[in-house]
């Protein structure tokens, strides 16, 4: 149950429209179902004798604005009072005495008429649809005194939240004042008119997300806005700084052909410029070249290489996630800005779901809570690399570590659910668990095809030596085969132990090395996310079918590549994507 509130100067004019046909015939049997005495003249349903609808209308605006005429100059100059209240779609249609019910709870809740008081404001709650109605009052007391309105908005939603509870509506989760300014109904009247999939204002947003996403300096963040297809304007002081921005869509024009424009504080609050400069001061990245740990390897591509770098910086953010520490609501930041860039660079395969999980972690970036040692150069470091780096996805290696990365963020888009409901923020946390969905998703998709590859290797392995690995696994994860639901299918962590064996490295130290990184209890699928950790952590390629693409010096070209014990065996055949059954959940990682 969502309610809206607006203040007016007009009261006969709310009136029109609230028993008006609506601005596209939506209104249907416009009628009362509460006010402030039960006996205000209704203009949809007056069954007095020849009834004049305009002439009971006019009578209903006069006796709400009979106080504020006598209070004369001490009334408000906006003494209109409007709140539509509007439950979820899926919601039960109520009565009109529930209706009547709500409006009363909520002139209560926000001091316009309390309870028992005869003083206190008039009102009338209209509705002319089956989903929502809408509440006038006038802000004069029978004492012709103003009421104590103070944090009106938060006193509704809080009631609201009850009225659920007790009608069985459905939950909605409270908010703290960080959320970004939903579309007012114009505007998306105008998006549908003109064919918009949404309305500008969310188009600007996530445009303008994605500008600062790895930005090193403020004029690069504005040139990502001009390329990014935007109109920008700043404002400067007399000086020349700048002092603001405004951004605007083109041809979006409004009704004098003129550009609407949009300030970044109003597409969300951390947009705005000051907010702006100040997370580029925070946290400028590294503007050189990738880091070298992972430039050893000539066959990675760029974006691979980036996709590396950026695996290992978000296990740290998860770390200090789970430490519960304030300043890691710096470390939110950088993660929205590194699943921008992931969205931004990925394959057509995962980049839905990858934007809806960005989109989602959006409101996950914001609370009250500030960090005094913010610092999120590394993370946004991580963000810009994978920017830069673009090109060609979805090939190879990339389409590996695009895997290796997403199976990472997952667990710290659970982190940081964890971290806001630990502080009670309710729609932040519900944001960060939908954006996890959304990265299981996009998960599924990227890593079909090399762990499939990889399985195959598994099996491809000699019986021997695939005991020998899964003895290893059996004893570093005995929970793994008793714990319900938990896939005991260790073909892939089987082939990654005897790679990372065969590269030099001890596969059982390696083992308990991955685990003990951080906890495994949030991941749905503990070998699969092993399996990322191992070939990070060993420098494997992510994608198998790169271990094999180039011979090693001294072999024959011709010959087929050697198994993990140094034996020959026929290449495996190159796998192919599976395509996600759209009838089934995604399997959980």
């Amino acid at each position: 149950m969502v309610p809206k509130i607006r203040r007016g100067l007009r009261t006969h004019g709310l009136l029109v429209y609230l028993y008006g046909p609506g601005k596209r015939d939506e209104h249907t049997d416009p009628h009362l179902v509460g006010s402030w005495d039960g006996f205000a003249p209704d203009p949809g349903r007056d069954t007095s004798p020849d009834p004049d609808p305009k002439v009971t209308l006019a009578r209903l605006a006069a006796a709400l604005d009979l106080r504020v005429k006598q209070a004369g100059d001490k009334a408000p100059t906006q003494h209109v009072w409007h709140c539509s209240v509007r439950t979820d779609p899926g919601d039960r249609t109520l009565t009109d005495d529930e209706w009547n019910t709500v409006a009363r709870r909520l002139v209560n809740a926000v001091n316009l008429a309390p309870e028992g008081d005869p003083d206190g404001c008039r009102w009338v709650a209209v509705r002319h649809a089956d989903d929502h109605i809408h509440i006038l009052a006038t802000m004069v007391r029978g004492d012709l005194r103003r009421p104590r309105m103070n944090y009106d908005f938060k006193k509704a939603q809080a009631e609201c939240r009850r009225v659920e509870q007790e009608m069985g509506l459905r939950q909605l989760k409270p908010g703290d004042g960080t959320g970004a300014k939903t579309p007012t109904s114009a505007e998306r009247f105008k998006a549908e008119r003109t064919g918009r999939p949404e309305t500008p204002r969310e188009t600007l947003r996530e445009a303008v997300r994605q500008a600062v996403a790895g930005a090193a300096s403020e004029a690069e963040f504005f040139t990502h806005l001009h390329e990014a297809g935007l109109r920008v304007k700043l404002r400067h002081a007399p000086s020349g700084d700048v002092l603001g921005y405004t951004v605007a869509l083109p041809g979006d024009r409004n009704r004098d052909h003129e550009p609407v424009w949009f300030a970044g504080s109003t597409l969300a609050p951390d947009l705005s410029y000051p907010k702006i400069q100040r997370r580029l001061a925070d946290g400028t990245p590294h503007t050189g070249p990738l880091p070298e740990a992972d430039s050893s390897r000539s066959d990675w591509s760029l974006p691979a290489r980036g996709r590396r770098t950026a695996t290992g910086i978000a296990e740290r953010a998860a770390v200090l996630l789970d430490s519960d520490d304030d300043e890691a609501a710096a470390q939110l930041v950088g993660v929205g800005e590194l699943l921008d860039a992931v969205a931004q660079t990925s394959p057509a395969a995962t980049r839905a779901e990858l934007g809806a999980a960005a989109r989602s972690f959006e409101r996950a970036t914001r609370s009250h809570v500030r960090a005094e040692r913010a610092d999120t150069r590394a993370i946004r470091s991580a963000a810009r690399g994978i920017i830069q780096a673009g090109g060609a996805l979805g090939r190879g290696e990339d389409g590996g570590t695009t895997a290796m990365l997403v199976s990472t963020l997952v667990l710290v888009a659970l982190a940081a659910a964890r971290w806001h409901s630990a502080r009670g923020h309710a729609q932040q946390a519900e944001a960060s668990r939908q954006a996890a969905e959304h990265l299981r998703a996009a998960y599924h998709q990227a890593s079909a095809a090399p762990m499939q590859a990889l399985r195959g290797q598994g099996r491809a392995l000699p019986e021997a030596q695939r005991r020998t690995y899964e003895t290893t696994i059996r004893a570093a994860l005995p929970e793994n085969s008793t714990r319900p639901g938990m896939n005991t299918n260790n073909d892939a962590l089987v082939a990654t132990l005897a790679q990372a064996e065969e590269a030099g490295h001890d596969s059982k130290a390696l083992l308990h090395e991955a685990i003990a990184m951080r906890e495994l209890d949030t991941a749905d699928d503990v070998n699969d996310v092993l399996v990322w950790r191992l070939r990070r952590l060993a420098q494997l390629p992510a994608h198998p079918g790169e271990a094999t693409r180039r011979p090693q010096a001294g072999t024959d070209r011709g010959a087929p590549p050697a198994n993990r014990a140094g034996l020959r065996t026929a290449p495996p055949a190159s796998p192919r994507p599976v395509a996600p059954d759209p009838h089934s959940r995604p399997p959980r990682r």
